[in-house]
């Protein structure tokens, strides 16, 4: 499935480089930024951020279910992203109403 339009970047290249990225160290933090610079690209409308976040966090958790951690150490975080998105949905940006905005 194609995730980036604007780069065309496939769900399986991002989840690979998410891959390699948990391989060189398991619990380091992984942003879509940091995705996209491994892959030497950049983000350009950012429009596909939102679906990289959750890309990175459900293959984060199979790759820490899948390795030698206990359970108690895996912590799921999809679930509550997907609240937070719900909760404030596209009528606050930045924590502002949008008839607070500058420009």
């Amino acid at each position: 499935m194609l995730i980036c339009h604007c780069n065309i970047i496939t769900e399986k290249e991002i989840e690979q480089t998410i891959i390699d990225l948990l391989d060189q160290d398991p619990w380091q933090l992984i942003v879509p930024a940091k995705v996209y610079h491994t892959m030497q690209k950049r983000g350009r409308c950012c429009g596909c951020f939102p679906n990289v976040v959750e890309t990175i966090i459900r293959v984060t958790e199979n790759y820490h279910t899948r390795s030698e951690a206990s359970g108690v150490d895996i912590v799921s975080h999809l679930d509550r992203v997907r609240g937070l998105r719900v909760q404030y949905g596209s009528r606050i940006h930045e924590r502002r109403t949008a008839g607070h905005r500058a420009a």
